[in-house]
């Protein structure tokens, strides 16, 4: 791990599409990056949150003031690398304190590319947010600091908008990656990567399923061929609206009766396979502290999120599919502003929740669902069994 050096600090501007003007220091690599700005709300967990290949594409604000005392270790990426496409922190560590830790989080930062800043006022770029909602902004410092503020702002305002935007091709594996079964063994199972994280991959295979993870370009055939006894769609980045092949290809799966499991963005493309839509949210959830409660049990959890779409389907009720799945209901609410956070089909083997019930480094309240999913699993393969008993 690299000895701190405490030199003079570099100025570094954080610019949002508002016009507003943030300063600080550079923090990471230098130069400039663009980016949809969001807040993060979580206390702990930063190693997980910027490998997050759902960030992609934002610019990361951590709400919490004081980042990087526990530094970055091997064991605890939740991908192959920083997705983040900017970070901003109020105060920097400047040491390491951690056993666990292999180098600091500026070293890996600086490694991956990363541009970010230190030193601004997050609370009060939050009350932006909160107030305007996300919107693009860029960070620059090194050379790009010295821009003239009107040509930092064409920048800023020449960036994407995160609306309409597919990142899924960014963030997914290029080949097939398998992972064993752990215990006893229930079948395979067919991810399609639109941006997974380690933490899903390795709760799936503790629950008995040898875990194929397959490109966001996978066809139909590619999941026949895994011979897969269910399929998952993963968390990501991007617009679900602007995912219509996934979307097209998860119908296909619905339509052999294949049991499926969404997270995420997995639950927003669940909800448009079933004929609903879906609508950006001003400033979305982020954070590992959002009140869900789960209609089936009553219970409320505190659970782990990272979303700025959601699915826009009546929260009350139960629903015909509009696009012939039967009867569909919302499974969960958010109770900070009633956002669908699950969907559950009656008629088909088939639910998703828009949290991460992996939630490395926590909280674990809806761990549960991996259990709902294997039982689900088992009991679609039970009758199955049991009906070729009877036809043959």
């Amino acid at each position: 791990m690299s000895t701190p050096t405490f030199s003079a600090p570099e100025p570094a501007v954080l610019v949002l599409e508002d016009g507003s003007r943030h300063p600080g220091r550079a923090y990471g690599a230098r130069g400039t990056t663009s980016g949809e700005v969001v807040f993060a709300t979580g206390m702990t967990g930063y190693q997980e949150t910027i490998t997050d290949p759902s960030y992609a594409g934002q610019i990361v604000l951590q709400t919490a003031p004081h980042i990087g005392n526990t530094g970055m270790n091997g064991e605890d990426h939740e991908s192959r690398r920083i997705w983040v496409a900017g970070y901003v922190v109020r105060d920097a560590s400047r040491v390491v304190s951690s056993w666990r830790a292999d180098h600091s989080l500026e070293d890996a930062l600086i490694r991956d590319g990363i541009v970010g800043i230190s030193g601004i006022d997050t609370r009060a770029v939050t009350r932006v947010l909160r107030s305007a909602g996300s919107m693009r902004g860029a960070v620059f410092s090194g050379d790009a600091a010295a821009l003239s503020e009107d040509e930092q702002l064409r920048i800023v305002r020449g960036a994407p908008e995160m609306t309409g935007l597919n990142l899924s091709g960014e963030v997914s594996v290029s080949a097939a990656e398998v992972t064993p079964a752990h215990g006893e063994r229930i079948g395979n199972l067919a991810i399609l990567d639109l941006g997974v994280k380690q933490a899903t991959v390795n709760n799936l295979a503790a629950r008995g399923f040898e875990v194929h993870v397959l490109p966001q370009t996978a066809t139909i055939a590619d999941i026949r061929a895994v011979d897969p006894v269910a399929v998952f769609y993963s968390n990501g980045p991007g617009d679900p609206a602007a995912s219509d092949q996934h979307v097209a290809l998860l119908r296909n799966v619905l339509d052999e009766g294949l049991p499926f499991f969404g997270i995420c963005f997995g639950n927003q493309l669940f909800g448009r396979a079933l004929g609903f839509g879906t609508y950006k949210l001003p400033f979305g959830h982020r954070g590992i502290n959002q009140p869900v409660l789960d209609k089936t049990t009553g219970r409320v959890e505190i659970t782990s999120h990272n979303h700025g779409f959601a699915v826009d389907a009546p929260i009350e009720g139960v629903i015909d599919s509009p696009n012939g799945y039967g009867r569909v209901e919302v499974s969960h609410v958010g109770l900070n502003d009633d956002v669908v956070e699950g969907i559950r089909a009656l008629d088909i083997p088939a639910f998703s929740v828009q949290y991460h019930p992996e939630a490395a480094a926590g909280p674990h309240d809806a761990n549960y669902l991996f259990d709902r999913f294997r039982d689900l699993v088992v009991a679609t393969i039970e009758t199955k069994n049991a009906e070729s008993k009877k036809n043959a």
